[in-house]
């Protein structure tokens, strides 16, 4: 008889994205005219820069050519993209990070939820409430979760760090001592940020526990702000106690190509149930080549060539697009008398819904009255109730009709 893993029947419904497309879908069906405008999913409209599409294209002749054609390469990646990496995204902030330290892998979703693989079945898990989903539904898959309490919204073995707008979407530190606690910041879905000092808190708090903090920035492009971290080993003793996710799908708009890294620095430790102390490092790298056969080189040339001084100057472009994309959600909506967070280090807008609506009502009157998609605020968590989430990622032309449709239809709802 084949026996399943039984975590997955305490997963709660599909994937949140999965519900949206299947929400719209049936609506487009029953609306064959109606022109929706998607402004729900964290995906990128603007083109590859010219920068890496010439260096792809290179690369693609070079794989027709006995001389220069690659087969299988670096499990931990290229080393000429790991030295573009420490030295412009690292080094350059004063960082020291080791090509050593830098695995190359297909997506930063990807690392978030296999980065389990190396760690304990039975360590606590912390995670913000709201999340992206990713962060718990691999955690509930590996077991980790326990049960789910349907009243509370909660599983019974994760510690919930609440952001709402009551403490600045500033998770307080956890009275319960976790294992694991997963950061994202600029924050996916409220795009607010901490500051160096706010973060230090977590960092010290980690090397006080003996926590593991797994970093997701890949929002960092988009931070405008001087006190706001791109890394987080800007703040002093991190890479004892931290692992930092990154992505090149907003910063060049690799959604499609799939191309991102992460960093396990040598001074990170875990410990056997015995109180050994094991690097993390070498543990990852043994899963990373055992699991996986790294990413194309014709991918790597493209993600190396957005280092050039042109590559940076073109993304850098797009980049803006989606932030003056975000100005124009958030400054649209607010005219039309909505509370609204975020926007300005991240391509995301956190719109508080009108009280006594529900974010997944909302979400439909937003489809049925302005053909707008969105997501509904819930479907990151308790405390994602009563607020929707709005992204920059559209085209500018889509972004600005979108507003004008929910100001005419939806002001002061």
């Amino acid at each position: 008889m084949i026996k399943i893993n039984e975590n997955y029947l305490e997963l709660q419904d599909s994937y949140l994205f999965s519900t949206v497309a299947k929400k719209v879908k049936a609506f487009q069906e029953k609306n064959p005219n109606a022109k929706v405008i998607k402004l729900g999913i964290g995906d990128v409209t603007r083109p590859l820069v010219p920068e890496v599409i010439k260096a792809m294209h290179k690369a693609v002749d070079e794989m027709g050519e006995p001389e220069t054609f690659k087969g299988y390469g670096l499990e931990q990646g290229y080393e000429f993209l790991r030295e573009k990496i420490s030295e412009y995204d690292y080094k350059k902030r004063g960082i020291d990070i080791s090509i050593d330290e830098i695995f190359v892998s297909d997506g930063a979703k990807c690392d978030c939820g296999n980065i389990g693989d190396i760690l304990g079945i039975n360590n606590i898990v912390a995670i913000t409430d709201p999340v992206y989903p990713v962060y718990l539904d691999t955690n509930v898959m590996a077991g980790r979760s326990g049960k789910f309490n349907k009243e509370k919204g909660h599983y019974e073995n994760i510690v919930y760090l609440e952001a709402k707008a009551e403490n600045n979407f500033e998770p307080d530190l956890p009275s319960k001592v976790p294992d694991m606690i997963y950061l994202c910041f600029p924050n996916n879905p409220t795009g607010t940020t901490l500051t160096k000092a706010q973060l230090k808190k977590w960092v010290d708090y980690a090397k006080e526990n003996k926590s593991l903090i797994l970093y997701d920035s890949a929002y960092e492009a988009f931070i405008t702000e001087d006190d706001v971290p791109h890394s987080i080993y800007e703040i002093e003793g991190a890479k004892e106690v931290a692992i930092e996710f990154r992505s090149f799908s907003k910063t060049a708009g690799f959604t499609g190509v799939r191309c991102a890294y992460l960093i396990v620095p040598k001074e990170l430790k875990g410990y056997t149930i015995n109180g050994k102390e094991v690097a993390l490092n070498g543990l990852w790298n043994r899963r990373h080549g055992t699991k996986f056969n790294g990413v194309s080189y014709i991918v790597q040339r493209g993600a190396e060539a957005i280092y050039s001084e042109e590559g940076q100057k073109q993304i850098k472009e797009n980049i803006n697009y989606y932030l003056q994309n975000a100005k124009i959600i958030k400054n649209g909506l607010e005219e039309a008398g909505y509370t609204c967070y975020g926007g300005v280090n991240a391509p995301y807008v956190w719109l508080k819904v009108p009280d006594g609506i529900l974010s997944w009502d909302f979400f439909d009157r937003l489809l049925e009255k302005c053909n707008v998609v969105g997501t509904p605020g819930v479907g990151f968590g308790p405390c994602g109730e009563g607020y929707f989430r709005l992204t920059g990622f559209g085209t500018k032309e889509n972004t600005e009709e979108a507003i004008k449709r929910i100001k005419e239809k939806m002001s002061n709802l």
